[in-house]
């Protein structure tokens, strides 16, 4: 396994654009070297671009990854950091389920408005 990895490297693992991993740099969630002004990302830097893409995908704000980030680097035991993601991953699944239960009552409005008119249809066409 290498040590270091190029923008490209990474964009190409994490299927994303090499804008996205700049914006997240640019954010100060990952820091590369530099030679010249070539990027060189690290282990420590793919590992955070792969907690960053799972957050996203679980549907984290950047502001919650990056608070989640920080605290590995205070806090190596990683304790508060998982007694917080516990915490966050509770509101993140009550947020999810308040949508779902959203999305079933929107479901069923428009099957009840769907059915209004189709018997409007019939009616008015029988």
């Amino acid at each position: 396994m290498t040590d270091s990895f190029s923008i490209t490297d990474l964009a190409r693992e994490f299927d994303v654009t090499t804008r996205t991993i700049r914006f997240y740099e640019d954010q100060g969630l990952i820091a590369p070297a530099r030679q010249g002004q070539t990027r060189i990302y690290g282990q420590r830097d793919r590992v955070r671009l792969r907690l960053i893409m799972r957050g996203k995908r679980l549907g984290f704000a950047l502001k919650e990854i990056r608070d989640l980030l920080d605290l590995y680097e205070t806090d190596r035991s990683e304790i508060t950091q998982l007694t917080i993601l516990i915490d966050k991953i509770d509101e993140r699944r009550d947020a999810l389920r308040k949508q779902r239960a959203d999305i079933d009552a929107t479901l069923e409005e428009l099957d009840l408005l769907e059915e209004s008119c189709q018997s409007e249809l019939t009616r008015k066409s029988g």
